[in-house]
């Protein structure tokens, strides 16, 4: 098999792979630590290559004439994540993988060209974001102490196709995913991409608990972007936990994408799910797996932390102080991953992963991202280089 790297003692038919399948070198139940770290390169078919919606003369439409005449002829135009449009300020324009933001002219935004954008965006919903109806782009508004509109977020929405080879071999377990990254990182792209994979690929009763309409778009018909999957919108953020029980009680979904996880309800909401047997696919605030193990409001979906203390023989025998932490329950998300880029991410097994950082030691993981030829490449065996606990 081309580009893999076979460690001594390994077999190259045991890291055969073919779409459609589980890899069965990935996380297996019963296994030895090798000697080395294995690297798979996953050649996917053609079909999986990526296609790219991202309706972007829709978004455009709500911009001043100047701006839109600019950015239509940028060659950058593809790469345009955000618009940011302050009262007083100039337009700015913001493009992935470049840091910081580029004014699109040196003339202040006006207050009239701010009412003109919200009158094509439509209402705002109580969390201050809109969209435009049959898109999936998003309009985040600033309000001064009066209620009024004195700053637009103008956020480019894109359908991404074959964004999801990068765990594809991964939805074949059936369990639990939980993505934790940065704000932009892609994951609100990524569970767009899995709703419609486990909806039309793998035929399952997918529901999407859509708070926001930022997964299927803005409107009463979701975007086909989602493939077959159902989405339930939210009539308020407050109410996600209950949705998603909603959903449970009255959809007979096997599988729920939730996006946003931030409270304590939800994450209570996230365990009730996982142990009616449904699989669940999330994300949530924070970076790596430490940040969700110290938030005590989201700490419960990689199973809770408590604190134990030891008897004087067992805190020698483990060579430990007394007083440790340790997991209280079994995790929501059978998997997490760490988005770290739009291209390179860390999956952990989250129970195993969880259990090796409050001993104080660092968890091996896998390392997956794309290479120059844009082939999805696993690094195994890797010790994991986040931060402790």
């Amino acid at each position: 098999m081309a580009g893999v790297c076979v460690p001594l003692g390994f077999s190259r038919s045991c890291l055969s792979y073919q779409h459609g399948e589980a890899c069965r070198l990935l996380f297996p139940i019963r296994r030895r630590r090798p000697v080395f770290s294995t690297v798979v390169s996953l050649a996917l078919p053609e079909s999986s290559s990526m296609i790219v919606d991202d309706n972007l003369g829709a978004f455009l439409e709500i911009l001043p004439r100047d701006l839109r005449h600019r950015l239509l002829n940028d060659s950058r135009r593809n790469q345009l994540v955000e618009v940011i449009m302050d009262l007083g300020r100039p337009p700015e324009a913001r493009y992935l993988g470049e840091p910081g933001g580029q004014y699109l002219r040196n003339i202040e935004v006006s207050m009239e060209e701010l009412e003109d954008a919200q009158e094509l965006v439509g209402e705002f919903g109580a969390d201050n974001r809109a969209g435009i109806e049959g898109t999936l782009h998003r309009i985040s508004a600033i309000r001064n102490r009066k209620g009024f509109v004195v700053g637009l977020t103008c956020r480019v929405g894109r359908a991404v196709s074959g964004h999801i080879d990068m765990l594809y071999d991964l939805l074949h377990y059936g369990k639990s995913i939980l993505f934790v990254g940065r704000p932009g990182v892609g994951k609100t792209t990524v569970l767009r991409e899995m709703a419609r994979v486990l909806s039309d690929e793998f035929q399952k009763r997918v529901v999407i608990i859509d708070t926001s309409n930022e997964i299927g778009g803005d409107g009463d018909i979701p975007h086909s972007a989602i493939g077959g999957a159902r989405r339930m919108q939210v009539p308020k953020p407050s109410l996600q936990h209950k949705v998603m029980i909603e959903a449970v009680e009255n959809h007979m979904p096997q599988v729920i994408i939730v996006d946003e996880i931030g409270t304590e309800a939800e994450a209570l909401a996230c365990r009730t799910i996982a142990e009616r047997g449904v699989m669940l696919i999330g994300t949530a605030h924070g970076e790596q797996l430490q940040n969700i193990i110290k938030n005590p409001t989201l700490s419960d979906l990689i199973g809770g932390i408590e604190t134990v203390t030891l008897g004087d023989e067992e805190a020698r025998a483990r060579r430990s102080q007394k007083s440790i932490l340790e997991r209280k329950a079994p995790p929501t998300f059978y998997f997490l991953i760490e988005m770290r880029e739009r291209d390179y991410w860390i999956a952990h097994q989250t129970e195993k992963s969880v259990d090796m950082l409050l001993r104080g030691r660092n968890p091996m993981v896998e390392v997956r991202r794309r290479d120059d030829e844009f082939k999805v490449v696993i690094e195994r065996w890797k010790s994991y280089e986040g931060q402790g606990i």
